[in-house]
């Protein structure tokens, strides 16, 4: 008798132990369905590397410049190093001057280039007559309106040279990103369409590159570009202001070309 009770504790004990852990478990419930697990891979388009289709898609984002960078120089001319150096020191300082005057930050205002050369009598000589000094600044200015005050004050201040004026915007990061999602989105357009009309269909994306030529293109060159590109020419909206400033004609801003091309080859469905 004692025996059996000593099993029937056993069995008692093992009974409880098992209904502790079953409840136990996470997850586990009673009438409860077991959570699912996720995929171990996601879902993708077949891929057979064996047969492909490789097509190119470029996009084009029109922007309104934001910034710009303008060029000046002075050259001077003297009979000895000594005094074209002094004459050009003076005319780039007071050209500085005026520039900051206008509430363009020093920072904004490098040189750029900087060289004296002797100057002969004729092509053929190798005698000195004088020497002559070219300077040049690099002007960024964050104010479009700037443009046109900064360059006749320079001027007036004896800068003799706009060797370049240059638009750009200060969001080419964002434009650019832009530019690269639309000659994806061309280039996935013109695989289905080929693979339609072939009959069959396009499955995964085997390859892709990007083509780093230019992502800038300034004033608007390239107005015909839309010959080219498929259906991904964009004009971004241009920053407050700048539409107003545009159609006052302080500046000509014309819009600036932010470009993407890309290549993808797909596997074949």
């Amino acid at each position: 008798m004692k025996q059996f009770s000593t099993f029937l504790n056993g069995v008692l004990a093992s009974a409880l132990i098992f209904v502790v852990l079953f409840f136990a478990l996470p997850g586990v419930k009673a009438g409860a369905t077991p959570t699912p697990q996720p995929a171990a891979f996601a879902t993708h388009p077949p891929c057979d590397s064996s047969r492909s289709i490789q097509v190119s898609g470029t996009a084009v984002v029109n922007v309104v410049p934001d910034r710009v960078q303008i060029q000046l120089g002075v050259q001077s001319n003297g009979l000895t190093v000594q005094k074209v150096s002094q004459a050009n020191t003076d005319t780039i300082n007071r050209v500085v001057s005026v520039i900051k005057g206008l509430g363009v930050d020093a920072k904004d205002i490098a040189t750029d280039w900087y060289v004296i050369e002797p100057l002969y009598e004729d092509y053929d000589s190798l005698r000195i007559k004088g020497y002559r000094t070219n300077n040049l600044l690099a002007v960024t200015l964050r104010d479009i309106k700037q443009v046109n005050d900064v360059m006749a004050a320079a001027m007036a201040a004896g800068a003799n040279q706009v060797m370049n004026v240059e638009f750009y915007t200060s969001q080419l990061r964002t434009y650019r990103d832009q530019a690269r999602a639309l000659a994806v989105q061309a280039a996935t357009e013109k695989a289905q369409a080929l693979t339609k009309a072939a009959g069959t269909a396009t499955g995964c994306v085997l390859n892709i590159s990007e083509n780093t030529w230019s992502y800038y293109n300034g004033w608007g060159y390239g107005s015909n570009q839309n010959q080219w590109t498929q259906n991904v020419v964009q004009n971004a909206a241009p920053a407050s202001g700048q539409a107003a400033l545009a159609e006052a004609g302080l500046v000509s801003l014309g819009q600036i070309s932010v470009k993407a091309e890309v290549s993808i080859s797909f596997g074949l469905m």
